[in-house]
């Protein structure tokens, strides 16, 4: 039991429930107890003055890669979920390109092991869609479910074979989780290392064409209107293909999106001479690419904001570019890249909010999202004006691969709560003895 915590006097974003003012939020025992406009006189409360501050859901990411197994020098679960609670997030949804692959019962169970021993986050496994990720033969989906899993997914590579996409869909509807996909069309992609542009021109890199995206993205919603199924499209980053995605919804099609906050903070000319740190997969794209994406997260074609967070090695990246290892970490610095967006005049703040919580607890089907009466007590409180510079040194992840280092944001996490239990204050983890 976690007694009684009482926030007061706190600005309350909560987009489910059409919530955003003052209010008091009183905890019982890990679920919200109250939400109140009057300020609440509780004897025995813990009390948190949140005077300044906004008190939101707390948030949750649908595709992290913590590593473990098998590349325990990049990333643990447990310092993954502690680089996930300084960034704000109260669950994560772990990828499952493991070394073990999580394809099986034994590896789901294996991560839920090491996240309750951990006791920081909610870590929700993503399970394999084929055996291996090899793309040959459809992993057993109802043991990854009864294991744990709330999704399937290849992350990190497509699903080459439409038969296979095809029936991975009509399956999953069985078990009524969504099929997450990385869409790249490898005979397009091929051995390219940034997005089609001048910038690849410049630098005389292999370029990457918009196509191995957008073909790939229409291929499965054409399977996905077929098969009725759920289909949620990862780290999406082509005009074409959020075009598509909106036309789909307009259909009718049960299509989700996500979009990374580097996808839609940097173009293609980050990478300025040969940054390692700005490649990833897929690439950076161009200006009107990112500016698709802006568009598409306030008018509700996206529905979630995923950091794809991929810690590396020093090592890693300090290769020619063509070599280096594509992706960047990102839970640590998400919320200020997102509240960018909301002093950009883009988005507000609980369109911000609700993409950070409500959205991606609604594409999968998650519990928390929001704070109403019985909703777990996983709450983020933010204070919105505080500047600080990024510092890659100083993150709780084990990798310091990002594109951000030094560049200054508005807004930070300044607590963290999950079933009601603080977990972050102040830059300091505050983890179970």
């Amino acid at each position: 039991m976690s007694g009684l915590v009482l926030f007061r006097r706190g600005r309350v974003i909560d987009p489910r429930h059409g919530i955003d003012g003052v209010r008091d939020v009183l905890v019982r025992d890990g679920k919200v107890a109250e939400v109140s406009e009057a300020p609440l006189q509780v004897s025995g409360a813990e009390v948190v003055d949140a005077q300044g501050r906004w008190v939101l859901p707390g948030f949750i990411d649908l595709h992290v890669h913590l590593r473990e197994p098998g590349e325990e020098g990049k990333e643990t679960i447990l310092t993954g979920c502690r680089a996930a609670v300084a960034g704000g997030f109260t669950a994560v949804v772990a990828m499952p390109n493991t070394k073990l692959v999580n394809d099986s019962a034994l590896v789901t169970e294996l991560v839920l092991s090491r996240a309750r021993a951990a006791r920081l986050c909610h870590v929700y496994p993503a399970g394999a869609i084929t055996k291996g990720l090899k793309g040959e033969e459809l992993a057993e989906m109802g043991e990854l479910v009864s294991a744990g899993c709330v999704c399937i997914t290849d992350d990190g590579r497509p699903v080459m074979n439409a038969s296979l996409m095809r029936r991975s869909l009509q399956y999953a509807t069985l078990f009524d989780i969504p099929v997450m996909v990385h869409e790249e069309d490898l005979t397009l992609s091929g051995k390219g290392a940034m997005t089609e542009g001048p910038t690849a021109t410049r630098l005389g890199l292999l370029p990457i064409p918009p196509s191995a995206e957008v073909a790939m993205v229409a291929r499965d919603l054409v399977l996905l209107e077929e098969t009725g199924g759920r289909l949620h499209i990862a780290h999406i980053s082509c005009e074409g293909s959020v075009r598509m995605v909106r036309e789909a919804k307009r259909r009718g099609l049960n299509v989700t999106a996500e979009a990374t906050p580097h996808h839609f903070t940097l173009d293609d000319t980050a990478v300025g001479q040969y940054d390692t740190h700005a490649k990833m997969n897929p690439p950076l794209r161009l200006r009107r690419d990112v500016e698709a994406l802006r568009e598409a997260l306030a008018d509700g074609t996206i529905d979630a904001i995923a950091t794809d967070h991929a810690p590396h090695g020093v090592l890693d990246k300090q290769v020619e570019f063509e070599k280096g290892i594509n992706g960047v970490v990102g839970l640590e610095t998400a919320l200020g890249l997102t509240l960018a967006l909301v002093h950009d005049g883009v988005l507000s703040p609980s369109k911000a909010v609700e993409l950070l919580t409500h959205g991606p607890a609604r594409a999968f089907g998650l519990p928390g999202g929001h704070l109403a009466v019985g909703a777990p007590a996983d709450v983020t409180l933010v204070d919105p004006a505080a500047e600080w510079a990024v510092d890659a040194e100083r993150f709780f992840s084990k990798s310091r691969n990002t594109p951000f280092n030094g560049r200054l944001l508005k807004g930070c996490v300044t607590q963290t709560w999950v079933g009601g239990r603080l977990v972050f204050s102040n830059g300091q983890i505050q983890e179970a003895r």
